[in-house]
């Protein structure tokens, strides 16, 4: 039922070109992902402030509840993300084997977006009831279905190398740009100041952006196409055994390395996004000031802004992982400038150019690395495990997601921090010890300088793009092969 359905007409792709075109990057990989990724990085920034500073969850059961929840509602999403991938590489359509399910997580991006804030005013049991289900809807469910959908449509889409580097480039410019200054300029400025502490507020403005998810994903899907899935022969093949695959990916030292490599920099990244508001709210600033997250979004906005015309170019010229490693070492550099002077704006504002500037090759051009890994993976083993890479990927990055939460949490409990209150006169309250601060401060700018110099020893060994096209060739050959039995 649901292959007849999806391989109706109406839902088929709106590309037909056999190379990608300019309406695909656009819309398939630059504004249609806008919708589902501002929410995720929204919930990513913001959602934790939601639970400590408006739902004061911060000592439920003795500041336990803020620690284990997301652990253990992470490795639940775990689970979910290796039972994607299972399914998405069993998954045979006209539509490809990854684009149906994005159009299946659309609504349920929206609905159980819409239920993270949706908090009824009851006792915390309830609060706590409520959290986690909500949470683990959207994360090891609706979000879960979107993102391993999502993060293969550069793989699938075409084997050009050229042409699937700038399909990588648009989609990180909707991850990074579009999405992340959005949420770096517009919130601290104008949405964090208006709705502070106020739940009814911050229903009204997180509802807004779930909604606002599902046109734009249904964008997505209509402007994407697995140019991979519909090679001659590709599918008449039988889907490979759940072991061969797991042989063929874990014994594929570039795929470990790109696992080594993104899970250090999840680490680093996820504390590091979990921090940002604290950081800004006690230590370089005060609580919704709307001037210091600017600032630094500002300095992170313009490297960024340049990378989207100068990154490719240098990945061309020197090849994606040895842009990448000199751009870790700019990001290390910035990242320990900043941790050396927290507090004062002006060197933070130089360490955190630096470091973004640094940032650039690794934030535009990983999925290129990592689609060139799954080719190296085909040709080597003979068959495509696209859904098994992808899934294993994700399952480190939400694992780590929560871990990384957890441990976040548990390090305020730790230090003492304190929930912002209103006093008698009305006036907010939000002033931490100088032991919170010191947790906040190495949460935003100290693991970083720690996991950047890691990556860079991983980069060194991942040479994968060597013989990549002589590669690439004899995949087709054999698919032709195929085809013609």
């Amino acid at each position: 039922m649901e292959k007849k359905f999806i391989d109706r007409p109406v839902f088929d792709s709106k590309v037909k070109s056999a190379d990608t075109t300019g309406k695909e990057r656009w819309l398939g990989y630059l504004i249609g992902p806008s919708g589902a990724l501002l929410l995720n990085a929204v919930l990513s920034t913001y959602l934790n402030v939601y639970y400590t500073d408006v739902l004061g969850l911060t000592s439920l059961w003795g500041g336990a509840f803020l620690v284990v929840f997301p652990i253990v509602s992470k490795i639940l999403d775990a689970f979910t993300n290796l039972a994607m991938g299972y399914v998405i590489d069993r998954t045979r359509t006209r539509q490809g084997k990854a684009r149906p399910w994005i159009l299946l997580s659309a609504p349920l991006l929206t609905i159980t977006g819409m239920l993270l804030f949706l908090v009824p005013q009851a006792s915390e049991t309830v609060q706590a009831v409520w959290v986690m289900v909500s949470y683990n809807l959207f994360y090891s469910f609706a979000y879960t279905i979107y993102n391993m959908s999502h993060n293969l449509m550069v793989p699938l889409s075409i084997r050009d190398i050229k042409q699937r580097g700038k399909l990588s480039v648009f989609q990180q410019i909707s991850t990074i740009m579009v999405t992340g200054m959005l949420i770096a300029l517009l919130f601290p400025m104008v949405v964090m100041p208006y709705i502070d502490i106020d739940k009814s507020r911050w229903i009204m403005v997180m509802s807004i952006l779930a909604i606002l998810a599902l046109p734009f994903t249904l964008v997505e899907y209509f402007f994407t196409k697995e140019r991979l899935s519909e090679e001659e022969g590709e599918q008449a093949k039988e889907t490979a055994a759940y072991g061969k695959q797991l042989k063929a990916v874990f014994t594929n030292r570039y795929m470990l390395l790109i696992y080594a490599y993104f899970l250090i920099t999840t680490i680093g990244t996820s504390v590091k996004n979990l921090s940002t508001i604290y950081y800004c709210n006690y230590v370089l600033g005060t609580y919704n000031d709307g001037i210091t997250q600017t600032m630094l979004a500002v300095i992170g906005g313009i490297p960024m802004g340049i990378g989207i015309f100068a990154v490719w170019p240098l990945a061309k010229r020197i090849g994606k992982r040895n842009a990448t490693m000199l751009g870790f070492s700019l990001f290390a550099i910035g990242s320990a400038i900043c941790w050396a002077f927290p507090t004062n704006m002006v060197v933070v504002l130089i360490g955190q150019f630096i470091k973004n500037i640094g940032g650039l090759p690794g934030a535009y051009i990983f999925m290129a690395l990592f689609a060139d890994t799954l080719d190296d993976v085909e040709w080597r083993a003979g068959f495509r495990c696209d859904g098994l890479a992808m899934s294993v990927y994700n399952t480190i990055a939400v694992a780590l997601v929560g871990i990384c939460t957890g441990i976040f949490n548990g390090l305020l409990y730790a230090s003492g921090y304190v929930k912002p209150f209103l006093d008698e006169a009305g006036n907010l309250i939000a002033v931490q010890t100088q032991a919170v601060q010191n947790a906040i401060t190495f949460s935003f700018v100290g693991l970083e300088t720690i996991t950047s110099v890691v990556v860079l020893v991983i980069l060194a060994f991942l040479n994968v793009e060597k013989g990549l096209d002589k590669k690439q060739a004899e995949i087709l050959a054999r698919n032709q092969s195929n085809s013609d039995r």
